[in-house]
């Protein structure tokens, strides 16, 4: 049996319950681990009508893949929670759940690691700096340099910089660090996909890719020579292309992935394709580590109306990435 892939449940208040839940009560191939407070998932499960066996999870002992059954790495709130109220002496107890599978994964106890959404806001409200799961895990697991990609469909999309206001995101471009990105790109698509040669585009920061340097000069400073270098590298990198005529049926078709240089470049027009059933995933990292494409959503706890669409698909895909990285 494979080792177990570590489901962290998120914000208490938010849906990531909601998902475990639902998620358990699916086909699946793989065994889960849930970090939770076993009562809340309990609770949870009660209030949307759901019968699902708990079970405490022991390590070492066999992890089932049963639907309806779900294994338990019981972690006790702070205090109480209501669905859809943030309380933020919850907050800790979110940010020990993420520790212990990261640790988990780490040692080789878990094959990867799945995220339930959080409520970013709430943590540095308790004064944890968190800037989001991508920075957070790098951190923990020592990474010099982590890459938010997120995959719906064949449409796979990297960003350049993840979650900075938008003033920030010129000076955070360096042709060192896109160099860097685009061979952990072409490394981890090799890795994890079997794609032999990663065929990589890359997005321009200004209108027009910055129309021979009259709407902008990064593209003639910063984003061509990095491109130029992952050339003679060997990597097959093509760009910088305007953005706005990049992400359309005919020039897609022709690559495995988009660089994007900031988030809301190249997100939305993923997530318009496949919210729901979009993944994000942390490349660059030692270990394997997927997530949802969405928030908490904390006006849908509780109700029964959250879709577990996104969640599933990144449980199949951390699934389909251990097992490539052990063939490997």
């Amino acid at each position: 049996m494979p080792l177990p892939i570590a489901l962290t449940a998120g914000e208490p208040a938010g849906i990531g319950p909601d998902l475990c839940l639902a998620a358990a009560c699916m086909p699946r191939s793989w065994p889960l681990v849930c970090f939770a407070d076993r009562e809340l998932l309990r609770a949870r499960a009660q209030q949307l009508g759901l019968a699902i066996e708990l079970h405490d999870y022991q390590r070492g002992a066999d992890v089932h893949c049963t639907r309806g059954r779900l294994s338990v790495s019981h972690e006790p709130l702070e205090t109480s929670c209501v669905p859809g109220q943030l309380e933020v002496r919850n907050a800790r107890y979110v940010i020990t759940l993420i520790d212990r599978a990261v640790d988990g994964c780490g040692s080789g106890e878990f094959a990867a690691i799945v995220t339930a959404p959080v409520q970013k806001s709430l943590i540095n409200q308790a004064g944890i700096p968190f800037i989001g799961h991508t920075e957070y895990i790098a951190a923990r697991t020592h990474a010099a340099l982590p890459v938010m990609m997120l995959t719906a469909a064949n449409l796979r999309v990297a960003l350049a910089t993840t979650h900075l206001p938008l003033r920030a995101v010129s000076a955070a471009l360096s042709s060192d660090g896109l160099l860097h990105i685009l061979q952990i790109l072409s490394r981890d698509l090799r890795r994890y996909w079997g794609l032999a040669h990663p065929r990589i585009a890359v997005c321009g920061l200004n209108p027009h890719a910055g129309e021979g340097g009259y709407l902008g000069d990064e593209e003639l400073r910063v984003i061509s020579p990095a491109i130029e270098q992952a050339r003679a590298a060997g990597l097959t990198v093509d760009g910088p292309f305007p953005a706005d005529t990049l992400f359309v049926p005919r020039q897609l078709a022709t690559y495995d992935v988009v660089l994007a240089m900031y988030h809301d470049q190249g997100l939305p027009v993923l997530k318009h394709v496949g919210f729901g059933r979009a993944v994000n995933v942390t490349l660059g990292l030692p270990i394997v580590r997927t997530s949802v494409d969405h928030g908490t959503a904390l006006d849908l706890a509780g109700s029964g109306k959250a879709d577990a669409g996104s969640l599933v698909a990144a449980i199949d895909l951390a699934a389909q990435m251990a097992a490539g990285r052990e063939s490997v």
